[in-house]
């Protein structure tokens, strides 16, 4: 045997040797393999699927309700069905409702209630009112400020995106009733007092209107 078929020999040998060192380390592929434009999809998928649980729990929603309750699941669908609504931002605008709604009810000032509230409740505060103002009562009221303003609960209609807020309020204000003649009847100019409330405000997420309807009150 000349030296060129030997040399021929042992190169075969080694190539055969690392062929089957490499089936024992990457394995085979036996039938059908995966196109690359779909092995391509797939990363994309999960690479979105990673980000998904990356992001975490969205915090404008479990700062003020706790993450897998009813209320934030609720919260979720309205941010899917509106993406621009804000929790935090809603209860800034609350805030101002409640203090602007209690003093126009306290002075009587209906007409500055009405674009505020819901039919039935509009028709609750007008009563009480004009019951006052039969018996000649006037209250004087100053609202001092908000102690306490906390997201109480939330539900979402999927089927009519129609959405309830229920804000629980706490409040500290000065307010006196008085008769006909002036005089002071109950309360002091002088002594502060906490109200505390309990409000439920809707609106059918992703319209145009951007305003919120008090729909029920409570305490």
């Amino acid at each position: 045997m000349n030296n060129s078929l030997l040399q021929l020999l042992v190169l075969a040998g080694i190539a055969l040797f690392l062929i089957l060192k490499l089936r024992n380390v990457l394995g085979t592929r036996d039938g059908y393999e995966t196109p690359p434009e779909e092995r391509l999809e797939r990363r994309a998928a999960n690479s979105r699927n990673f980000e998904v649980i990356e992001g975490g729990p969205d915090r404008d929603i479990t700062d003020h309700v706790a993450d897998g309750t009813d209320a934030a699941k609720a919260l979720a669908a309205m941010k899917m069905a509106e993406p621009g609504f804000n929790v935090s931002e809603f209860l800034q605008g609350a805030r101002g409702a409640y203090e602007m709604i209690l003093m126009a009810f306290e002075n009587g000032d209906v007409d500055d209630l009405r674009p505020f509230l819901a039919d039935d409740v509009m028709e609750t505060f007008e009563q009480v009112i004009a019951d006052r103002n039969e018996q000649g009562l006037s209250i004087e009221a100053n609202f001092v400020g908000l102690r306490e303003l906390a997201l109480h609960d939330a539900t979402f209609d999927r089927s009519s995106s129609e959405a309830e807020l229920t804000v629980r309020f706490v409040a500290e204000l000065t307010s006196v009733v008085k008769n006909a003649s002036g005089e002071v009847i109950e309360g002091d100019a002088n002594e502060i007092k906490k109200q505390r409330d309990v409000w439920t405000f809707a609106r059918k997420m992703g319209t145009d209107n951007p305003n919120w309807a008090l729909v029920a009150t409570g305490g």
